[in-house]
């Protein structure tokens, strides 16, 4: 990796920089979840199943309690991925509000057309 002298920079370069570090990054995590989403294919396939078969799968014994609770977001770039609002926020949500988005627009509501409460 190149040296940068960082405190020679000008206030608006390093502005740049950052922000080319933070796509850096969210790049980086979208490959990385686009590789375990494909060896995880790979593995459901291996066994005569399809992923997504496998996620929707619903009453599956050994769910906990918590992980009952409705989806009430979800992700557009990846159907498969929801959040219940509940617990830890997922880390494609995370990306996406700093990149500028509203954690409002992953509502499931306004995602299949209707109006979202609140």
């Amino acid at each position: 990796m190149a040296d940068v002298d960082l405190d020679s920079m000008e206030m608006g370069e390093l502005k740049e920089l950052q922000k080319s570090v933070e796509k850096a990054i969210s790049n980086y995590h979208d490959r990385k979840r686009a590789e375990a989403r494909a060896a995880a294919e790979a593995a459901v396939r291996e066994l005569g199943y399809n992923l997504d078969d496998v996620i929707a799968m619903k009453g599956v014994k050994g769910r906990s309690p918590k992980s009952g609770a409705p989806a009430k977001y979800r992700n557009p770039e990846d159907p498969a991925q929801s959040w219940s609002g509940r617990g830890r926020q997922p880390q494609w949500m995370k990306d996406a509000i700093e990149n500028g988005a509203n954690r409002d627009d992953f509502l499931i509501e306004r995602l299949n057309g209707g109006h979202a409460a609140g």
